[in-house]
């Protein structure tokens, strides 16, 4: 299972996608269902670098990434600022975009784009996002 920890800096972004799409190419997904995949990683990664961390330049990512039989599986582990998944509205896409409410979209996509998305915070170990996805 590959298994990085990265320090939480958007530079290594592409690193993250590389490796979610290396693991989906051998797991057998099409070119457009590793795109999805690597737009959810990215926007998982995003969110941790931005929210969790808020500017703390030293703190790092955990990412793992398997294939479990016809499903990949996507783990990102952080010590940042828990935060509730509740109280995140879906947006308005609908809307016009200067009437848009700024945030959310990355949440949203997150849960559009994989089959689960299971977040839980726990002070001792940290935040604890998973994401599935089953291959067509």
């Amino acid at each position: 299972m590959p298994s990085y920890t990265f320090p939480a800096r958007f530079e290594f972004l592409d690193e993250i996608r590389d490796m979610v799409a290396q693991v989906a190419r051998d797991g057998g997904f099409s070119e457009k269902a590793i795109y999805s995949l690597q737009l959810a990683a990215d926007e998982a990664a995003s969110n941790i670098i931005e929210h969790a961390y808020d500017g703390i330049s030293d703190a790092s990512l955990h990412v793992s990434c398997d294939m479990q039989d016809d499903e990949i599986l996507i783990v990102m582990r952080d010590t940042g600022k828990p935060f509730n998944p509740s109280d995140i509205k879906e947006p308005n896409l609908k809307a016009d975009l200067s009437k848009r409410q700024i945030g959310g979209l990355g949440v949203y996509l997150m849960r559009k784009l994989m089959d689960t998305v299971h977040y839980e915070a726990n002070a001792e170990t940290g935040n604890l996002l998973k994401m599935t996805k089953r291959r067509e």
